[in-house]
């Protein structure tokens, strides 16, 4: 018996090389989820996703090309990393898929600080992970948010 009716690769790529088809496909399940499911019309496409220092990491589904879940990892000034994007399509939540990703991003943050703003429901989700709250909740597209961090 599988443990997960998804199984899915981790694929992991660096923002100046992905591929025209691989940034679509990623856009739009950001856009699915975040505008479309969430109702929240606001700007996704921020110029960061091809910054030579941004990562990205995604899960596909056995058989197909698509993410199903997928993150986005930034360098910030002072060494630093942010990490953002971090969104499942509704037919793969509930299999630890965000849970895989965000322990594959934090091997690349290595010791180095972390820092994301976490959705308020989710923010014991990314606690499991050492981030802390820093500062009040603030709204964001709508949306009740907290400033995480996570230092070594």
């Amino acid at each position: 018996m599988r443990t997960t009716p998804f199984p899915a690769t981790l694929r992991r790529q660096w923002g100046l090389d992905l591929s025209p088809g691989q940034l679509y496909a990623i856009l739009r399940l950001r856009q699915d989820v975040f505008v479309v499911e969430q109702n929240c019309v606001y700007c996704d496409v921020d110029g960061r996703d091809l910054d030579q220092g941004t990562r990205h990491f995604w899960l596909e589904a056995e058989g197909s090309h698509d993410p199903i879940a997928y993150l986005r990892l930034l360098e910030e000034p002072g060494g630093t990393f942010r990490i953002g994007r971090v969104v499942t399509a509704r037919m793969a939540r509930g299999q630890g898929f965000s849970r895989r990703l965000m322990l594959a991003a934090l091997v690349d943050v290595g010791t180095a600080p972390c820092v994301l703003d976490a959705q308020t429901y989710v923010a014991p989700f990314y606690a499991s992970f050492g981030f802390v709250a820093e500062g009040e909740e603030f709204i964001e597209d709508g949306i009740p948010h907290l400033r995480m961090r996570r230092t070594p």
